[in-house]
């Protein structure tokens, strides 16, 4: 694995391990549960996403070749422009609607509109993109280290 897409994903997140809660601190092993609550998740700015973005992360951390699982609020009006991650990601709409495609060059028409309850599951290194019109909860879960990577430096919302 590239080292800079690990350092990508850590700084992805724009947070430290020490803001995250309590059950996400420490990589789970498999012993007791973790179990929280919506009134329980710390939401954090997720500036690699999109301008206005919350993360909550569940379990990780995300840096790790260990199991993740975390939330992100979409503002809408959100646009995530073509990127690619380095290991399978697993999303699941909890509220709104996440417009989302398979491609390396935005196209707005060319998205499906994903509602509560719907699943996509991107192998590594698949261009993708999406963008919202309300605000918009979605799940991922997978193996990290997770990270992001746009296609076109430019699009990364972190240097605009």
């Amino acid at each position: 694995m590239n080292p800079s897409t690990v350092l990508l994903g850590a700084a992805f997140l724009g947070v430290s391990i020490s803001t995250l809660p309590a059950a996400a601190q420490s990589v789970y092993s498999g012993e007791g549960h973790i179990m929280v609550s919506p009134a329980q998740l710390a939401w954090t700015d997720a500036p690699a996403v999109a301008p206005g973005a919350k993360i909550a992360v569940i379990e990780g951390p995300l840096n790790k070749a260990v199991p993740f699982t975390f939330r992100l609020r979409l503002p809408a009006g959100a646009r995530i422009a073509p990127h690619v991650h380095p290991a399978f990601e697993r999303v699941t709409v909890l509220s709104g609607t996440l417009h989302f495609a398979h491609g390396d060059k935005f196209d707005a028409a060319g998205t499906q509109a994903l509602g509560q309850g719907s699943v996509a599951v991107m192998p590594p290194g698949a261009p993708m993109f999406g963008y919202t019109k309300e605000e918009t909860v979605i799940q991922l879960h997978g193996v990290g280290p997770w990270g992001i990577s746009y296609l076109n430096p430019g699009d990364d919302p972190r240097k605009k």
